[in-house]
């Protein structure tokens, strides 16, 4: 990766002041403090320096550099980030004039304020990332075939294995969990890594334990395409994102790349539709509806459309096709969310009207799975990681 270090510089002169700032009051409470702090901002300035100069947007480097970059980015934002709040709150302690006693009440509050961020931020690295949660939601659908009455569905998404490392703990977790639930099938709705195929490598075996009584039915997300790093030549390219959909049927998953897949029960039937990743602003398109929802199918009754992205479902699908169910990840809900007296609240609803949860329009649905893994940072705050269980039923 190539560094504006002219900006960096500027970058780390700016965050020094902010130090500066800092260490003229824990002068004044500790001399040791104020020693710690010192080495500290200097640690900080290393790694970022040192994170800043992994080169992991070449398709070439290490996935270990991909990591050690996240991760020394990320501490360095978790450790300023609650700083500038503290300066931003705690600035009027600086004004001479006032009085102690106020000042005193202006850098406090910015403490506090600081050292609250502080541990949420780390709260959702080290803690929120394991904390699996099981969501359910029942369906009912007048065109549901009598077999399926009862089927059992369980949907993950947003797997992201490459935040992890080579650390399989978190994926086997969900892998017993989503077992635990004795599902009838499962359907896996895209982004199993963030970059390239060898993100996936150390959790093949884990991933390929996941049983249901249908299998497992995937499709990819806009990160399974190679598309977030350079690579030397497009053969190059083609050739990891073959790689990749050769490990997932490899592990027993019915991989749909623009295709469909037909569940029988007792003479019943069940469409599974898999659409390759739609794309819109900054994505690249990559879907066919037509070629994954040919003619030949549509007299079928009862129809599951797995789409990554969520905006195709109030662009396209709602009111102009008889899909019954959409499901899509993506959002991650920005990894991100606040639950407040029972409703949910993301950033990522500024960018998506459909974020996360299920969304009904007459006798047509769409669940967005908020994701398991994490990519960009490694920290969810609030955005608990999601499997959702998901019971189909006749509507009489």
């Amino acid at each position: 990766m190539r560094i504006n270090w002219i900006a960096l510089a500027l970058f780390i002169f700016v965050n020094l002041l902010v130090d500066w700032a800092i260490d003229r009051k824990l002068r004044r409470v500790s001399k040791w403090a104020s020693r710690v702090h010192r080495l500290l901002a200097l640690a900080l300035q290393v790694m970022l320096v040192v994170g800043m100069a992994q080169p992991f947007g070449d398709a070439m480097s290490s996935d270990s550099s991909m990591n050690l970059a996240m991760w020394l980015l990320w501490t360095y934002i978790a450790f300023y980030v609650p700083k500038y709040l503290w300066l931003l709150l705690a600035w009027p302690s600086f004004i001479r004039p006032l009085p102690r006693g106020l000042k005193n009440t202006f850098a406090t509050l910015g403490t506090v304020v600081g050292l609250g961020v502080f541990g949420t931020l780390w709260w959702g690295t080290l803690v929120t990332p394991g904390k699996l949660q099981i969501n359910g939601v029942t369906l009912s659908c007048p065109r549901l075939g009598q077999a399926f009455d009862g089927y059992r569905i369980v949907q993950i998404s947003d797997l992201h294995v490459g935040t992890y490392g080579t650390n399989t703990s978190i994926v086997q977790q969900m892998v017993d969990s989503v077992n635990g639930l004795s599902p009838d099938l499962i359907l896996f709705t895209g982004d199993l890594v963030s970059r390239r195929t060898s993100e996936a490598l150390p959790f093949t075996e884990v991933l390929s334990q996941l049983k249901a009584r249908d299998g497992v039915v995937a499709i990819l997300g806009n990160h399974d395409y190679d598309d977030y790093c350079r690579w030397p030549d497009s053969l190059s390219k083609v050739r990891d994102h073959e790689a990749l959909c050769d490990i997932q049927r490899q592990m027993g998953w019915t991989l749909l790349n623009n295709e469909h897949h037909i569940i029988v029960h007792d003479g019943d039937s069940l469409l599974v539709i898999g659409e390759e990743n739609y794309g819109e602003g900054m994505f690249h398109n990559y879907s066919d509806f037509n070629a994954a929802y040919p003619d030949s199918v549509r007299h079928l009754p009862y129809k599951i459309l797995l789409q990554h992205n969520p905006v195709q479902w109030r662009e396209d699908i709602i009111g102009k096709t008889d899909i019954d169910l959409t499901l899509s990840g993506h959002t991650h809900a920005m990894q991100m969310m606040v639950t407040l007296f029972g409703k949910k609240y993301s950033p990522a609803s500024l960018r998506y009207k459909e974020w996360g949860g299920l969304y009904s329009e007459g006798n047509q649905h769409l669940y967005v799975n908020i994701g398991i893994g994490m990519v960009g940072v490694p920290m969810r705050i609030g955005a608990t990681p999601e499997i959702t269980v998901i019971q189909l039923r006749i509507k009489n």
